[in-house]
């Protein structure tokens, strides 16, 4: 089957469809890291905690409550890498044997695709399963290095290098914090691509629900309102 063939076999609302779930991709995260000034998001007020996290902690004599927090975030970070590798083993088990799939879709959505169609709308869903792993492979990593930089830092406040390395650990642990970030809502968007299978519509309905859940979750949530009560 040539290019073409395999082009003719989708409607220009699949193609729009799929442009529209790409772009707001992008937008989202866009707007999720670099909100209005006067609208910050929760990704951007815990970006704030996370630093004065490390002020806190030159002073800290304790630290094995840090060590606790550090431990914790890479143990997430891994669960979730660990969960977008056996998803990702599963699409492409399931790429190779769309006859699994077929029935169903052909009920719910009342059309039989091909197998090169079915394909290509799983490949939609690998692509955002496989963008996650990466982001939480790298955010592991980067939590890695953060508890390094934690542990040259001076526990003194008066020594030299304290805030200046305390600042860089606190660099890295929000660079870390935002791959963590990116790959949830890869994960988000991955699932919504799966309504692709049921048509185009359900697509576009599927990405957005995924755009008004994340907006919620960080511009009108409890949690922001209560990330936004500090008096200074």
């Amino acid at each position: 089957m040539t290019f073409t063939q395999l082009a003719n076999q989708f409607s220009p609302l699949d193609f729009i469809a799929v442009a529209a779930s790409l772009l707001t991709w992008f937008a989202t995260t866009h707007l999720i890291e670099n909100p209005p000034k006067n609208r910050p998001s929760v990704s951007r007020l815990m970006a704030f905690y996370r630093r004065e996290w490390m002020v806190h902690y030159v002073e800290r004599n304790a630290r094995i409550f840090d060590a606790q927090i550090m431990g914790n975030l890479r143990q997430s970070t891994a669960f979730f890498a660990s969960s977008s590798m056996i998803a990702i083993g599963g699409l492409v088990a399931l790429i190779g044997n769309t006859d699994q799939i077929a029935g169903l879709t052909q009920d719910l959505a009342q059309k039989a695709d091909s197998t090169s169609v079915l394909e290509i709308k799983l490949m939609l869903v690998l692509l955002f399963v496989g963008n996650a792993f990466l982001k939480f492979v790298w955010s592991h990593r980067l939590f890695g290095y953060c508890s390094v930089l934690m542990g040259a830092v001076p526990n003194d406040k008066d020594h030299p290098a304290a805030m200046s390395r305390a600042h860089k650990a606190a660099d890295v642990n929000i660079t870390a914090a935002r791959s963590f970030n990116r790959g949830i809502r890869a994960i988000y968007f991955g699932l919504a691509s799966a309504a692709w299978l049921l048509g185009p519509v359900m697509l576009l309905v599927g990405i957005s629900v995924t755009v008004i859940v994340l907006g919620r979750r960080e511009f009108a949530s409890q949690s922001r309102a209560a990330l936004l009560r500090d008096p200074r």
